[in-house]
């Protein structure tokens, strides 16, 4: 379903004066979700990754898949420059998230890894290229969502991509870990210390997701998460629905009047990321939670 743009308003009256700290959605994988300039004028949203880019590494040559919004090889997804410029200007960060639950993507050696994070820095970040996907535009960042294939190397891309920082604009880091600790594919490149945001995806592991209204087992979770890595801020990853997961929603009333108030005091708390392949969800669940805070 589209994002109703007659919604809006009522959003940003449920968002005023609110204090739930920041919102991070995933774009890219619902046709149907509005554009990502909406997304971004709704004011609920202050980081934005547009996932995903499913194929890298190991002499493949990079696929953008976003869903039914563009067809990078057809050259349309150029029109999303104007999008991400609006964003930007909004103060919303705009960042490509790499990998992804499925795709065949996966770093050989050091020298491949190096290889990719040229192909980002040229494509998407502050390099140069004939053929950048999404035309002129300079993203904020790249995010890890490393979920198909080991965490080979990834430090290395990691470390690769931070050094772009010196060239001018700084490259922000990001990653989407699982809430076990550590992390089967990202623990790696999380222990360099490199990454600004780590959006931890409280979901679909019971042993460490909310549960028959404990909030014990995800509590634990995030303590041993935030004294274990080293990153700017961390955010609690929920579904935005019953459906959107197999296992760990969290009603909006119960995120705000259980789970935030025994996380959201830690130094690093940052906010809440939210995932649903729909949209319309994603920014109900987002304007509900910040409207009961």
């Amino acid at each position: 379903m589209a994002t109703n743009l007659l919604l809006l308003p009522l959003l940003l009256t449920l968002v005023a004066g609110s204090n739930a700290g920041s919102i991070a959605v995933y774009w890219g994988q619902d046709g149907y979700e509005g554009t990502l300039a909406d997304t971004c004028a709704s004011g609920l949203y202050s980081y934005v990754n547009l996932a995903f880019l499913t194929t890298f590494g190991n002499g493949q040559t990079p696929v953008l898949n976003l869903a039914g919004h563009c067809n990078p090889a057809a050259g349309t997804c150029t029109g999303l420059s104007s999008d991400i410029q609006s964003c930007q200007s909004q103060g919303v960060m705009v960042l490509l998230s790499l990998g992804g639950g499925s795709g065949s993507y996966s770093l050989s050696s050091a020298d491949d890894a190096q290889n990719v994070a040229n192909y980002l820095w040229d494509n998407f970040l502050g390099g140069s290229s004939s053929s950048r996907p999404l035309g002129d535009a300079v993203l904020d960042g790249i995010d890890f969502d490393i979920e198909a294939t080991s965490g080979d190397f990834f430090d290395d891309l990691a470390q690769d991509l931070a050094q772009f920082s010196s060239q001018g604009k700084k490259v922000y880091l990001t990653a989407a870990p699982q809430c076990p600790y550590p992390d089967a594919h990202l623990n790696t490149a999380l222990q360099t210390g490199l990454f600004d945001y780590v959006w931890i995806q409280f979901y679909n592991n019971p042993q460490c997701e909310y549960s028959s209204g404990s909030i014990d087992n995800l509590t634990s979770a995030w303590s041993t998460w935030i004294s274990s890595v080293t990153a700017t801020n961390f955010f609690l990853g929920l579904p935005a629905s019953p459906d959107a997961a197999g296992s760990g929603y969290i009603t909006p009333d119960v995120l705000t009047s259980q789970v935030l108030p025994a996380i959201e005091g830690t130094a690093k708390y940052g906010g809440i990321m939210l995932w649903s392949r729909y949209f319309d969800v994603v920014n109900n669940y987002s304007a509900n939670v910040k409207s009961s805070v």
